[in-house]
């Protein structure tokens, strides 16, 4: 990758259409260094940018012939040797210096693993819990037989508060952005914005494809749709790099796949809707039970503005351009525009496409609401993941808000 973005400045260097040194501050090199680079491509083509090494054995390499020794040690007097001390042995008798990382990899390729067992991992210090309610939230979710073998696997998404062990929560048929947002939209309505949410490194909260060169170069990030909305609230997203940074969320549900499932199955819930239903009735219980009082008073929480509309902020937005039909495609649907009150069509028109929680879809053309959707019968949207496209495209007639045409009159 760093070669193929070297040849594309180049390229562009070339063509005079960047200078040396917006050259040098893409490649992070000095203007001297890109000089000099520039002077290679000219004399060999892209030959020139391949490193002069590549293809040639390092000098610091290990011969085959001291391998062999080694090998031939191992499976002779010192097979029960643990690495380091064979390396101080081939040291001090037989004048081979090796490193221990080496010595570990010959020793795995010949079939003589190091006898001593692996160390225990260390000891993880517990962090301690932040002291103000809102301050921080941490979020997982659980794919687990909550129903047992009344009904298939469920998600469970949940955020429990850092500071005092309150928890919300909702079933999902699998873990997607949609739970998340339908159970971070129920926090903020009813307590506040949170802080801090505290994640794992799911595709949800971060994308970890990686950019082409052409979007490096461009200065392009990649997102996810749930990090756009948490930014659009100003949440701060951390993520976990190991499941023992959240183990409080991790130790929630080992308690629900035990007191949740029970109850689940005393209510005799065997479908999505049932199990939503037994989670909204329990969970006051279970907060009643395990909740605990915080190192401070207040809430970090700070107040839904009554001003925001809900529904505004809670969705996915896409980025469509009409087609010269007055139409847009979303998954192979097809969505016909209606003509506007001030203009009759939106064709080649950049417009801005909604996915709400309710699987209705809006179109809206520079801030204002042009059409709505709801799903067709027997093709179901669902947020996150579709289900299979038909052979034919779906044609959705649109919905007018009749309040936003009032308005306009």
């Amino acid at each position: 990758m760093k070669e193929i973005k070297r040849l594309k400045v180049m390229s562009m260097l070339e063509e005079q259409l960047m200078t040396r040194a917006e050259a040098a501050q893409k490649l992070n090199l000095s203007e001297r260094q890109v000089y000099r680079i520039q002077k290679s491509y000219r004399e060999k083509g892209e030959q020139g940018l391949v490193h002069g090494n590549r293809g040639k054995p390092s000098q610091r390499s290990i011969s085959k012939e001291v391998c062999t020794q080694i090998t031939t040690l191992l499976a002779t007097q010192y097979s029960d040797y643990n690495s380091l001390h064979f390396q101080e042995i081939l040291a001090e008798e037989f004048g081979i210096n090796i490193s221990y990382s080496t010595l570990q990899s010959i020793r795995r390729e010949a079939g003589f693993p190091t006898p001593r067992k692996k160390k225990s991992q260390p000891h993880r210090n517990r962090r301690t819990p932040q002291p103000i309610y809102g301050m921080m939230l941490q979020a997982d979710a659980s794919l687990h037989p909550w129903l047992e073998d009344r009904g298939p696997k469920l998600a469970l998404v949940a955020l429990i508060d850092d500071a005092t062990n309150r928890v919300w929560g909702r079933f999902r048929d699998y873990e997607d952005a949609a739970g998340y947002v339908e159970v971070l939209q129920e926090v903020c309505l009813k307590e506040g914005i949170p802080m801090v949410l505290y994640t794992d490194k799911r595709n949800v909260f971060l994308d970890q494809r990686e950019l082409s060169v052409e979007d490096q170069l461009a200065g392009k990030e990649r997102t996810t749709h749930f990090k756009a909305i948490l930014n659009d609230l100003g949440i701060e997203l951390i993520q976990a790099d190991s499941p023992q940074a959240k183990g409080r969320v991790e130790r929630l549900f080992e308690t629900l796949q035990d007191r949740l499932v029970k109850a689940l199955r005393e209510a005799k819930a065997e479908t999505l809707m049932e199990a939503n239903q037994v989670l909204q009735d329990y969970l006051p219980k279970h907060n009643q039970r395990f909740i605990k009082k915080a190192a401070q008073e207040g809430s970090a929480f700070v107040p839904w503005p009554p001003s925001l509309a809900p529904d505004e902020h809670f969705c996915f937005h896409y980025a469509r351009r009409v087609r010269n039909d007055n139409t847009i495609v979303f998954d192979n649907v097809i969505l016909q525009i209606p003509a506007g009150i001030f203009r009759e069509h939106y064709a080649k028109a950049a417009v801005e496409l909604r996915q709400h929680l309710d699987c209705s879809l809006t179109v809206h053309y520079q801030g204002e609401l042009i059409a709505r959707f709801e799903q067709a019968d027997g093709f179901p949207l669902r947020i996150g993941k579709f289900v299979p496209a038909p052979e034919e495209p779906v044609v959705l007639d649109f919905i007018p808000d009749l309040s936003s045409l009032e308005m306009s009159e």
